[in-house]
């Protein structure tokens, strides 16, 4: 990213603050609704996707920590009772088992095309899953052979984009509690962004790691407005909320598209 300007710097640090808020915020979206910002200002899928996927990584693991460390204590003075652990182990290894081999085609796929390409398929995902918010109808299963496919389609893009969140969501979120659902899925994404990861250093990818200098700590300003959010967004009525996003990405994403298309 050397060769950008001062503008495209100072935006591409306040895109990253929106993706630190939304992905504690909402448990997902740190790259599906960050992307089409980034690629409108520098169009190379493989210059952000390392430095999203560390901000995973060390995001999703610090909160499940902190999270667990809380729920630590017994739940009355000197009975010894600790209550259950934020994340649900076992149906994390159940949709692991199903998403495992898509998400390594995924990755495949990403180091093969060409960014022009990628760039593509992430703006058409991205405005399928706007129009779902506009709408107010998300992505639901209600079989266990769609809830087979959206797994296996949310891997698969996962492994492309790190886009599939809402996919793998509309399955995970009708089979947890809310209560361990956003630590389960954080737990979810370290797993599958360490797969990504360790695909981009056996590639040779540039991870960017002079750039996590600075925004790190931009993804830590919106990590924290995303902690408060969360806390109120469980009280309210996210519907309109997510209206106006879905608004927002589809104009986002038509505009990279048609900038695709006229390039």
């Amino acid at each position: 990213m050397t060769e950008l300007s001062l503008t495209q710097y100072l935006l591409i640090a306040l895109v990253f603050v929106w993706s630190g808020f939304v992905r504690s915020g909402l448990a997902f979206g740190g790259a599906v609704l960050s992307l089409p910002f980034l690629l409108l200002i520098h169009n190379d899928p493989l210059v952000y996707l390392p430095i999203i996927s560390v901000h995973l990584l060390v995001f999703s693991s610090l909160t499940i920590w902190m999270n667990n460390r809380r729920r630590a204590v017994p739940s009355a003075p000197g009975d010894g009772v600790r209550p259950e652990g934020t994340v649900d182990w076992t149906y994390l290894r159940k949709i692991l088992a199903i998403m495992i081999v898509p998400k390594l085609i995924g990755v495949f796929g990403l180091i093969t095309l060409p960014s022009a390409v990628m760039s593509s398929i992430i703006f058409v995902i991205v405005s399928v899953y706007a129009v779902s918010y506009i709408l107010n109808r998300p992505f639901r299963s209600k079989s266990p052979f769609v809830d087979t496919v959206f797994l296996m389609l949310g891997g698969y893009i996962s492994g492309t984009s790190l886009i599939g969140a809402p996919l793998i969501i509309a399955v995970v979120a009708q089979h947890l509690p809310k209560e361990r659902l956003r630590d389960t899925l954080f737990a979810l994404w370290f797993i599958l962004v360490t797969i990504k990861m360790a695909a981009f250093i056996w590639a040779g990818i540039d991870l960017q790691l002079i750039h996590h200098l600075w925004l790190l700590p931009c993804a830590a300003v919106g990590h924290m407005l995303g902690l408060w959010f969360h806390d109120h967004m469980l009280k309210s009525e996210p519907r309109m909320f997510f209206r106006f996003l879905g608004v927002v990405l589809l104009v986002v994403s038509s505009l990279g598209l048609w900038r695709g298309l006229a390039g």
